[in-house]
């Protein structure tokens, strides 16, 4: 058991470390160092790889503390299930609409912002960065419960 609750730690501690470096870190540099659309276009290409990891670590989690049964098993379980199904709704769902969504916008530079694809586009960044904070949220509160 004890074995369960090393992995356990490590895989919340990677998770949440993972969503922490990409949103106040990698994120925010590639877009200072690079222009928005090329920018965009590297941060859209690290997504599918951000999603799975998160996905990845959150299941580790699940089982390690199912095998665990640690102290606020139950507490904790809902909110990794909750993290869980945000980072999966991110994954399956706002990120290939945003993916698509962008196909059609010929330049984030050039094109107004009140273009309809635009608009909806700030729309699905606002969910999916909401969704993004709750995750982060959500790995805090794991960590407090450690």
């Amino acid at each position: 058991m004890q074995f369960a609750v090393i992995v356990y730690r490590l895989a919340i501690a990677c998770w949440l470390g993972g969503v922490a470096m990409f949103t106040t870190v990698l994120t925010p540099t590639i877009f200072k160092a690079f222009p928005r659309d090329v920018a965009g276009g590297i941060v859209g290409a690290l997504f599918p790889g951000y999603f799975r990891w998160g996905m990845a670590c959150g299941t580790l989690a699940l089982v390690c503390l199912a095998l665990s049964r640690g102290r606020h098993a139950l507490t904790s379980a809902i909110i990794i299930a909750v993290m869980l199904a945000v980072t999966s709704i991110q994954a399956f769902v706002i990120e290939p609409r945003a993916a698509e969504l962008k196909k059609s916008i010929p330049s984030f530079e050039t094109t107004p912002a009140d273009h309809p694809m635009r608009v909806q586009f700030r729309k699905l960044h606002g969910i999916s960065a909401v969704a993004n904070l709750a995750v982060l949220g959500g790995g805090v509160v794991l960590v407090i419960l450690l």
